[in-house]
């Protein structure tokens, strides 16, 4: 059942996209992914890979441009298949989600922060002591059942849906505007003046 509903949920998100692609888009036709969580108008929705250069670039971006116009992040794991660790780190990401959604995002950063010196040898141990800095246990099987893995698995098929097709995609999305409920940034010099336009509508 889960398969028919998840099956059902990417060809409606498909759909969806297609009328945006031809000028029907409006705040109802906008998948669920690309709206504002409850209780914001306007949200940055961030697509990432945790070993993706550009978006170990573009998360401080986001992060400083959320704390300037007082809006919130969504991201998502979008691990890429030609990186050798970073659907384990986005594993790894979950594990401290379930402890708070903020340690998570942290971990994102400090995996940004030290991408460079990273590699499937010694990511474990990377993570091993950002736990300890943060007196969280590490447990060795920190997905006995697979259901980090699915939600990891579950991010990467919205964007699928969405026909993502490189990271970071970042959109701008509001509930302001019924006409244009989102718009992505494609360069990040244009990230503040994207936010404007959303927040002017």
């Amino acid at each position: 059942m889960k398969a028919i509903v998840k099956g059902s949920f990417a060809v409606l998100s498909l759909l969806l996209v297609t009328m945006a692609a031809n000028g029907g888009a409006s705040a109802q036709d906008a998948p669920e992914v690309l709206r504002p969580p409850k209780g914001a108008q306007v949200a940055i929705v961030v697509f990432e890979d945790l070993q993706c250069p550009m978006c170990r670039r573009t998360a401080p971006l986001v992060e400083q441009a959320s704390k300037t116009y007082k809006i919130p992040v969504v991201r998502h794991d979008f691990p890429l298949p030609m990186h050798n660790w970073s659907y384990q780190a986005a594993v790894m990401a979950r594990y401290f989600d379930t402890h708070s959604k903020a340690l998570g995002n942290e971990f994102r950063d400090y995996i940004f922060e030290n991408q460079l010196e990273i590699n499937p040898q010694n990511l474990r141990a990377y993570a091993e002591k950002f736990a300890t800095a943060h007196k969280v246990d590490f447990p060795f099987v920190i997905d006995p059942n697979g259901k980090l893995a699915s939600q990891v698995n579950a991010d990467r098929d919205l964007g699928t849906a969405i026909k993502l097709s490189h990271t970071p995609t970042v959109y701008i999305v509001s509930s302001r505007n019924p006409s244009k409920p989102y718009i992505e940034v494609k360069d990040n010099t244009q990230l503040y003046s994207t936010i404007d336009a959303m927040m002017k509508d």
